[in-house]
C-alpha cells in the first residue's frame, strides 16, 4: 500500500507507515539506473548523488530553464510523465493565482431571517461558509498568514508539530461582535451552518466551505513525572468535546509514542488518546479532526456568539440542522448582519505552500468549481485546466486527479517548468515565488542544504509519496520532487523541476536521506550556475 506524505519533512511518516503496514544540450541519456556517466550541464556531483545504490532501480528526471533566455540548460527525461505528489499544488494553487491574482479576498456572511423586535431575532442566524481557508485563525498583527515549519496538519503522523499562537476562533468571535452591534442580542431561532458552496471529499474526509482551525481539535500533550500520567490541553475548547486521555509518562529517553486519537466507542463526543510519552520530552501536539464540520462550526459559533452578549434558545450542540436551511437563492437574499473577510489569496496560498496544505489546496480547486457554478469540487479540475490552457501551458503534460498530490497524478518535469516560466512572466511573480519553500530557511524545505551557500536563493515546492515492499522487507520512495526557481550562484535566473522515482531503502533512516539528496542536486546547479 503506498502511503502519500504531503510535506518533504513527511518522510518522518514512514515511522508511522510501516508500523502499520510492516550550457549546450545534446541527447539526453535516461534517468534509470544509477548508471549516468554525463548529463549535459548537470554537474558531476550531482550525478554522484543521483548514482547512489538506493536509485538503482528508480529513474531521475530533471529539467532546468533559464528564465531570461529560454535556453533548455539541463534536460533528463524533461518530457517523461512521472508521479509529483504534493507538488501537485503547484498546479491548483496556481491556478487560483492565475483566475484571480494575490490580493483577491473572500467574504464569509452571516444571515438574518425573521424579525428583529427590542434586540430580539424570532428567526435564524445562517453562517454561510464560503471556503475561507483560515478564518481569522491564523492572521498575525500584520495582516500576513501565520504558519510552523510542522503544522499541525501534519501532526498525527509526524513528530514535532507546534502551533502558531492566534486563536482559532477569532474569526467566529469577530462575525459574533458584529451581530451583537447589529441590535441583535437574543436569538429565538436557530443557528444554522450553510455549507452547501460546494462538496468535495479528499482521502475519504470531507472537503467543505466551512473551515475552523482547518477542522481540526489540537491536543497538546506534556509529560508528567516518570511513571504519573501526562496532561493534555484541547484547543479550541469547544462543547462537547472532551478527552479521554490515556497516556502515561515513561523514563527520560525511553522509546515511547502516541496513537491518533480516536472516538470513543461510549461516547461520540470524547477522543481517546492512547500512548506513551518520555519524562524529558517536549510537549506532543496530535489532532482529531471533524467528520461533520459543519456541526462543530455551529456549535462554536454559538459559543462566539455567547462572548459577545446574544444568547440563541437552540440547543447547541445539536446536530447542524441544514435541512431547515431554505434555496440558496432565497439564503442570499437575506440581510447580512456581520462579514468575515478572508486574508488576501496570495496568504492563504503561502498556507499551503510553505506547510503542504492538502485540504487547502483541494479547497482552492473547489472554489474554482463554485465560481464556475458547480458543487461538485471534481468539477473544479477542468476549470483549472481552463486557466492553464487559457495562459498558455501545455496541459497534455500533466495528468491531474485532484488539487492536493494524491497517488495517480503525473506531470512531466518541463511542464512543471513551463508553469515556472508561465508565473515569472507575471506582474506578481515575486509575491509568487514567496509563497514557496525556500530551500534551508523556511516550511517544508526549513531543514534541507540549510548550511549550503544556495540556502534562501531556491524557492520550490516539494512532493513526497512514500510506500513499503512488504514483499522483499524494504521501504519504497515511490517518489521525492522539488521544483520552483532559483537565483543562480552568478545571478542567473532559472526554473526546475527534479524527480526521482522508486528509490529502495532497507531501513527507516535511510528514507530521510531522499528529502536532503534532491536538496543537494537542486544546490548544486544553483551553485553551478
Amino acid at each position: 500500500m503506498t502511503r502519500r506524505f504531503p510535506r518533504a519533512a513527511g518522510l518522518l511518516a514512514v515511522v508511522a507507515a510501516v508500523a502499520l503496514t510492516s550550457g549546450c544540450v545534446a541527447d539526453a541519456p535516461t534517468g534509470s539506473g544509477s548508471d549516468l556517466t554525463s548529463v549535459p550541464g548537470l554537474p558531476d556531483e550531482a550525478l554522484e548523488v543521483m548514482n547512489q545504490p538506493q536509485f538503482e532501480s528508480g529513474r531521475w528526471l530533471i529539467s532546468v530553464e533559464d528564465l531570461e533566455t529560454g535556453e533548455t540548460v539541463i534536460d533528463l527525461d524533461g518530457d517523461k510523465l512521472a508521479e509529483p505528489g504534493s507538488f501537485v499544488k503547484t498546479y491548483s494553487a496556481g491556478a487560483a493565482w492565475v483566475k484571480w491574482g494575490p490580493d483577491h479576498t473572500i467574504s464569509t456572511p452571516v444571515k438574518q431571517s425573521g424579525t428583529v423586535t427590542d434586540g430580539t431575532l424570532t428567526g435564524n442566524l445562517v453562517l454561510v461558509g464560503q471556503g475561507d481557508l483560515t478564518m481569522g485563525g491564523r492572521t498575525k498583527a500584520d495582516g500576513t498568514v501565520d504558519f510552523t515549519n510542522l503544522d499541525h496538519n501534519d501532526a498525527n503522523p509526524l513528530p514535532g508539530a507546534t502551533l502558531t499562537p492566534e486563536d482559532p476562533l477569532t474569526g467566529l468571535d469577530e462575525l459574533a461582535e458584529q451581530v451583537r452591534a447589529s441590535g441583535i442580542t437574543a436569538v429565538r431561532g436557530d443557528v444554522i451552518v450553510d455549507d452547501r458552496l460546494f462538496v468535495g471529499t479528499l482521502e475519504r474526509k470531507p472537503v467543505t466551505p466551512i473551515v475552523i482551525n482547518q477542522n481540526l481539535l489540537d491536543i497538546l500533550i506534556t509529560p508528567g513525572a516518570e511513571g504519573e500520567p501526562a496532561t493534555a490541553a484541547l484547543t479550541p475548547a469547544v462543547a462537547p468535546w472532551k478527552l479521554d486521555l490515556r497516556v502515561e509518562t515513561v523514563a527520560p529517553g525511553a522509546k515511547a509514542g502516541i496513537e491518533p486519537p480516536k472516538l470513543s466507542p461510549d461516547d461520540p463526543n470524547t477522543i481517546v488518546v492512547t500512548g506513551t510519552i518520555a519524562a524529558d520530552s517536549d510537549p506532543s501536539l496530535k489532532v482529531y479532526e471533524f467528520e461533520d464540520p459543519a456541526t462543530f462550526a455551529r456549535t462554536a459559533f454559538i459559543e462566539a456568539l455567547a462572548r459577545a452578549g446574544v444568547s440563541v434558545s437552540a440547543d447547541p450542540v445539536k446536530r447542524n440542522p441544514e435541512e431547515s436551511l431554505e434555496d440558496a437563492a432565497t439564503i442570499a437574499g437575506l440581510p447580512t448582519v456581520a462579514e468575515l473577510e478572508s486574508l488576501p489569496l496570495g496568504e492563504e496560498i503561502t498556507y499551503v505552500m510553505k506547510i503542504s496544505y492538502n485540504r487547502g489546496a483541494q479547497t482552492l480547486i473547489c472554489r474554482l468549481a463554485a465560481d464556475a457554478g458547480q458543487t461538485d469540487c471534481d468539477a473544479g479540475m477542468a476549470v483549472a485546466q481552463q486557466i492553464w490552457a487559457d495562459a498558455g501551458l501545455d496541459t497534455l503534460g500533466a495528468s491531474l486527479i485532484d488539487g492536493s498530490g494524491l497517488d495517480g497524478n503525473l506531470i512531466t518535469p518541463e511542464n512543471a517548468v513551463q508553469i515556472q516560466t508561465l508565473m515569472a512572466e507575471r506582474p506578481d511573480a515575486e509575491a509568487w515565488r514567496a509563497t514557496m519553500p525556500i530551500l534551508g530557511v523556511d516550511g517544508s524545505l526549513a531543514d534541507v542544504q540549510a548550511d549550503s551557500p544556495a540556502a534562501g536563493k531556491v524557492f520550490a515546492k516539494t512532493g513526497t509519496l512514500v510506500g513499503g515492499d512488504a514483499f522483499n522487507g524494504r521501504i519504497r520512495l515511490a517518489t521525492k520532487t522539488l521544483g520552483g526557481v532559483m537565483e543562480t550562484e552568478d545571478g542567473r535566473h532559472l526554473a526546475f523541476t527534479i524527480i526521482v522515482n522508486d528509490g529502495f531503502y532497507d531501513g527507516i533512516a535511510g528514507v530521510f536521506e531522499a528529502n536532503d539528496d534532491v536538496g543537494k542536486v537542486a544546490a548544486l546547479i544553483q551553485q553551478a550556475y
